[in-house]
């Protein structure tokens, strides 16, 4: 692509934020030209605003280092300097989905990772893997808001990204009773052992609102458009519980589901070896290949080993048997703040300027 279009980060300095920051510093279409943070950071350089608080192994890129942080709540600077933004401020959900409206209609779309319009009928939730076709809802938002290139495209909660991906393959059997139990890093809330000693030598069986956003974002990803919203599905029941344990980065899932047809293990392997999501068939610069990878081996998946599989974008699957009350069990893992936050809405990005919703001004 000759022309990349220029990005903004509003919530540059937290820990997602400082994630789209490194992932967009060499980014074949993309290039960050402005971010934004609470007034606290703004008129600080990146690099002062993030100074002994960056959380990613590597430094701070060097272009977004020299760059001075903008408040996020000024969305004319911002607009000014960018073609669309990628969101992840910390703020309460009303005043995000407010100030990710406002962008909208100032003409700058938006790309999420924060909740507060995952529930808008009218606003797609996306693994681009899985539901591209939603995309398609956008041109009734924009009629909604009255703009012509403004929306709001959001991606789903990180405790869903290991085994929803796993399932999907299999619909064509019929899932009908899912049950899953997600242990989640220590980074899906925002925090690092430095920040967070408590979670040393630590399980907490408890993470607020994470088993209803597991339970139900998901038939969301499974509805279907129809008058200009999509209308959510109806099954499989999902029942869920999530647990934070000690680990940096990667969630893993212990999955049991029942099927109306119950497929074979040769028929459940053949689906996740074939499949492959519209990003794979573009050739979208962050798409995994392969998106879904089995280990055969019964100590995998592993978080530490297996997290950046497709350079965290990858979804690892292991563990596949029977179950003597659902159909079948497996375990899964995702990178949380890659596949689950950042990285999944780049990706998102990618696909929303494949087919022409993002473009330069």
């Amino acid at each position: 692509m000759a022309n990349k279009l220029k990005v903004g980060v509003l919530g540059a300095t937290g820990m997602v934020g400082q994630r789209f920051v490194s992932l967009l510093a060499d980014h074949p279409w993309f290039e960050v030209s402005v971010v934004a943070a609470s007034p606290s950071s703004a008129g600080k350089t990146y690099a002062a605003a993030v100074e002994g608080r960056w959380t990613l192994a590597g430094p701070v890129p060097a272009a977004t280092a020299r760059l001075t942080v903008v408040d996020a709540s000024a969305i004319k600077q911002v607009a000014d300097h960018c073609d669309f933004v990628f969101c992840a401020v910390d703020m309460d959900k009303a005043a995000t989905a407010k100030l990710e409206e406002d962008y909208a209609r100032a003409e700058v779309p938006v790309v999420s990772n924060n909740s507060a319009h995952r529930w808008t009928p009218d606003v797609p939730m996306m693994i681009p893997e899985i539901n591209s076709e939603h995309a398609g809802v956008i041109e009734a938002q924009r009629r909604r808001l009255g703009t012509k290139r403004g929306f709001v495209a959001v991606k789903p909660n990180c405790s869903i990204q290991s085994y929803v991906p796993a399932i999907h393959p299999l619909r064509a059997f019929g899932p009908t009773k899912i049950a899953v139990c997600t242990y989640q890093a220590i980074s899906g809330a925002g925090k690092t052992f430095e920040s967070w000693p408590e979670m040393v030598d630590n399980v907490i069986p408890f993470i607020k609102g994470e088993e209803e956003k597991s339970e139900q974002e998901p038939l969301k990803i499974w509805g279907t458009l129809d008058g200009g919203k999509i209308v959510t599905a109806t099954t499989p029941v999902i029942t869920a519980q999530c647990l934070r344990v000690p680990v940096s980065d990667g969630h893993m899932a212990a999955v049991f589901v029942a099927f109306e047809t119950r497929p074979s293990r040769d028929q459940i392997l053949s689906a996740w070896k074939e499949f492959s999501g519209k990003p794979q068939q573009l050739k979208l610069p962050s798409a995994p290949t392969p998106f879904l990878t089995y280990f055969e081996d019964d100590t995998r998946p592993q978080t530490r080993l297996d997290r950046d599989a497709g350079d965290g974008q990858g979804i690892s699957i292991g563990r596949l048997r029977p179950d003597a009350m659902f159909d079948w069990r497996f375990v899964a893992l995702s990178h949380n703040t890659v596949r689950g936050a950042a990285g999944g809405a780049v990706l998102t990005a990618e696909l929303l300027r494949s087919e022409e919703y993002l473009l330069a001004r």
